[in-house]
């Protein structure tokens, strides 16, 4: 073969090796921070990739979601059956500052319910909260059997079941819409709907294990700096500065001659 006819001879190599850099070199690490409607606050670490010309890091951290158990957040193992959703919504400096995004229950808790024999009612709404937030809320329920039951089953009537599904939409809408988002998540956590819910549907059927299954939040209304820090308890609630009160000197009354009392 001819030399310079095949050019691959002559070309030991082409280019050296890039050499393997750990990508977790380029990352770094932030504080995960839990409203202030919960015990533990701090609730884990997130990582990112670091800032690098248009790129910026704060941006890769807004708008991701993270699922906590209920019993991490507030150092109670009764309740853990509860998963919650936190949306991370503005960081500063190291801190992810995160709002409620959801609630979910465990597969197992929703498992260890289910029976044979019983009735069950399940019921959905959407509600607006008095902040502008808009949720889906799903509720849970199942027949119960009364004291001294003989029959082996307790299943509901078809027109008992649209009943309760009718008194579990009105209980939700109104608990709901009464309440800002951070009360809202303060009824949800000691069940205080699902009781209100046994207690109004006593006189249809008796119910029982009566839970709010899920919430979504669907719609969010426009972010709120001043807000998102009341609700870590970071900024002083606004209040209207209505002044101290001053005392008004008295008036001399017209032609009143001042009396000189002489020691």
């Amino acid at each position: 073969m001819a030399v310079g006819k095949n050019k691959r001879l002559s070309k030991k190599g082409k280019g050296t090796k890039k050499k393997a850099m750990d990508p977790f070199l380029r990352k770094e690490w932030y504080d995960i921070k839990a409203p202030s409607t919960f015990t533990r606050r701090n609730i884990g670490k997130t990582l990112v990739s670091r800032t690098q010309g248009t790129k910026i890091a704060s941006d890769g951290l807004k708008g991701r979601v993270y699922q906590v158990s209920l019993a991490d957040l507030n150092n109670d193992e009764d309740q853990a059956y509860r998963k919650i959703l936190l949306k991370c919504e503005e960081v500063q400096g190291t801190s992810c500052l995160t709002n409620f995004y959801g609630m979910d229950l465990t597969r197992d808790k929703l498992c260890s319910l289910v029976r044979k024999w019983q009735t069950l009612i399940e019921a959905f709404v959407d509600v607006k909260t008095t902040d502008g937030y808009t949720l889906r809320m799903f509720c849970i329920g199942f027949t119960k059997r009364r004291k001294m039951q003989v029959r082996k089953t307790t299943y509901a009537q078809s027109s008992q079941v649209r009943a309760i599904r009718a008194e579990m939409v009105k209980i939700m809408m109104r608990e709901a819409s009464t309440c800002d988002l951070k009360e809202l998540v303060r009824k949800l956590i000691p069940e205080v709907i699902g009781n209100e819910i046994t207690r109004a549907t006593k006189g249809i059927y008796p119910l029982q294990d009566v839970f709010v299954r899920k919430v979504k939040v669907l719609k969010s209304p426009r972010f709120d700096i001043t807000k998102l820090m009341e609700l870590h308890g970071e900024a002083p609630a606004a209040t209207e500065d209505t002044g101290s009160k001053v005392e008004r000197p008295a008036e001399p009354i017209p032609g009143d001659v001042p009396i000189n009392v002489e020691a």
